[in-house]
């Protein structure tokens, strides 16, 4: 079954580059929502394998850390994956703290570190 990765808040140009990651690497679907209202309806509706979270949200610049809490504070919800994008350590502690994984930067979309991050969640 091939997995399946919802990207949240990713501006055109940002999505496109992570999708040719995921796409490239796992053979992962990627689907994308923009705030918190869609992402929680798609979650609700949909069998998603990772959540990709942007820092800041491009449609409207919310944080994207509402968006993990939101998620994680949903108990059906609350095991799905979800990894923050984002090239601050300090945000990345944050989302870890509101119970992401370990996320990557978007400068890092071509380390092998990135890959390894995502492995768990995507290989067959």
């Amino acid at each position: 079954m091939t997995k399946r990765v919802l990207d949240v808040g990713q501006c055109s140009v940002d999505h496109a580059a992570i999708r040719r990651l995921i796409e490239g690497q796992f053979g992962a679907q990627m689907v994308q929502s923009q705030g918190i209202d869609d992402t929680l309806k798609r979650l609700a509706d949909e069998r998603f394998d990772l959540v990709l979270v942007n820092r800041k949200l491009d449609a409207d610049y919310s944080d994207g850390l509402n968006v993990i809490r939101a998620i994680k504070a949903e108990a059906s919800l609350s095991c799905t994956p979800v990894m923050l994008v984002s090239n601050y350590p300090d945000a990345q502690e944050a989302a870890v703290a509101a119970g992401a994984v370990p996320g990557f930067g978007k400068a890092e979309l071509d380390q092998p570190a990135t890959r390894e991050k995502l492995r768990p969640h995507l290989s067959s």
